[in-house]
């Protein structure tokens, strides 16, 4: 009995999937679309300072990469605000997006769409 334990114990050991390795980077590029305007545009800046789009605005809290030789990935904890005239700052987005998959967890919003394009670990220009 104490083998068969040691055996499967040994087995569960080794039959542990590799896990990804996040890495932090420092910036973030986002991609925006009006779909009033049909305007998309890049939107790229610092890892926890805010950045526009339209009425909204936007802090990325960490932004994270997987190394080449793991799958790709980028995946960002978004905070989204929106500020109409005339009204109170609302929270409207705050989770993690997925470059990836933009559609696992995305902006419900009847104007604007944001989505994950990449992680940078430069300092990124406000627009692209």
């Amino acid at each position: 009995m104490k083998c068969l334990l040691a055996a499967l114990t040994g087995f569960c050991l080794f039959a542990v999937p590799a896990m990804a390795t996040d890495i932090p980077m420092t910036g973030v590029v986002l991609g925006g679309l009006d779909k009033v305007t049909a305007r998309v545009q890049n939107v790229a800046g610092k890892v926890g300072t805010s950045l526009k789009f339209g009425t909204l605005e936007i802090i990325a809290q960490t932004c994270v990469t997987h190394p080449p030789e793991e799958a790709p990935e980028n995946a960002a904890f978004i905070e989204v605000f929106e500020q109409q005239p005339g009204r109170e700052r609302m929270k409207v987005f705050s989770g993690w997006m997925f470059g990836s998959n933009p559609a696992l967890s995305a902006l419900d919003h009847p104007v604007y769409d944001i989505w994950v394009l990449r992680c940078e670990n430069n300092a990124a220009s406000s627009s692209r």
